[in-house]
């Protein structure tokens, strides 16, 4: 695929039926849902301050962490998974979409926005990112984003959409990862890496994401990205996340 940028992996004529993510129960989610929900994501997350510029923190690491990183990326924002616990130095610092009870382990500088998800949540300051996904409206305005737009950031590295892209198609190359393959995400989403090989290189082959926990769908997988450093156990053909450069 030649997309230019990662909203290309998302747009209206590659919606179909295949599978394209599995969550740690072993529920299915085509293609169409990651599309058309990524849309909604954005549409929600930009009521929530979201947009060129800002830095958006994402805790957890399911289906609804994706679609918060998809929805911030069609933003043009940046995503940082896993941020630290206190936020209140960083500028740019704009929304964090967590798990409705984990709120209270982070501080955020003023004027940030709290997204959650999971539970309602009492608090009528925070967003419910479940509700507002299934009322947002389920298409989003064409885009131009620059491919040097910073997509992603660990705290220390940026990292654009370019480079994400580049070091994708890489471990597509590599590994000969085809349609339909299942790539099972071992490694943490805060290291940009894990997205690149994870997330982004099974888009663009139209491959499965499988997220961990559930046996059945990871022993059915054609890959893993690991660490080498990690305990030794039964996987597919390893991407070694150690291997994955990102420029």
């Amino acid at each position: 695929m030649n997309a230019g940028t990662v909203d290309g992996l998302l747009t209206r004529e590659l919606r179909d039926d295949r599978i394209a993510l599995v969550d740690a129960t072993g529920r299915e989610y085509d293609y169409h849902w990651i599309c058309t929900t990524s849309w909604k994501a954005g549409n929600f997350l930009r009521h929530a301050g979201v947009r060129n510029g800002v830095t958006v923190g994402v805790v957890g690491d399911g289906p609804l962490a994706l679609l918060a990183f998809f929805g911030t990326t069609l933003l043009e924002g940046t995503t940082r998974f896993d941020p630290p616990a206190d936020l209140t130095d960083e500028d740019d610092f704009r929304t964090l979409v967590a798990p409705v009870d984990r709120f209270t382990d982070y501080e955020l500088p003023r004027g940030a926005q709290r997204v959650g998800y999971g539970d309602k949540p009492d608090a009528p300051d925070i967003h419910h990112f479940d509700a507002g996904l299934w009322s947002e409206n389920p298409s989003f305005p064409p885009l131009s984003i620059d491919a040097e737009t910073v997509i992603l950031t660990d705290g220390e590295r940026p990292v654009t959409h370019e480079g994400l892209l580049e070091a994708a198609r890489e471990v597509v190359t590599e590994t000969g990862l085809e349609a339909d393959d299942r790539v099972v995400v071992r490694t943490p989403l805060s290291d940009p890496r894990t997205i690149a090989a994870g997330v982004i290189a099974p888009l663009l082959a139209k491959a499965v994401i499988v997220l961990p926990g559930d046996d059945t769908a990871s022993e059915r997988a054609s890959y893993a990205v690991s660490s080498a450093s990690a305990e030794s156990v039964p996987e597919p053909n390893r991407i070694d996340l150690d291997a994955v450069s990102l420029p």
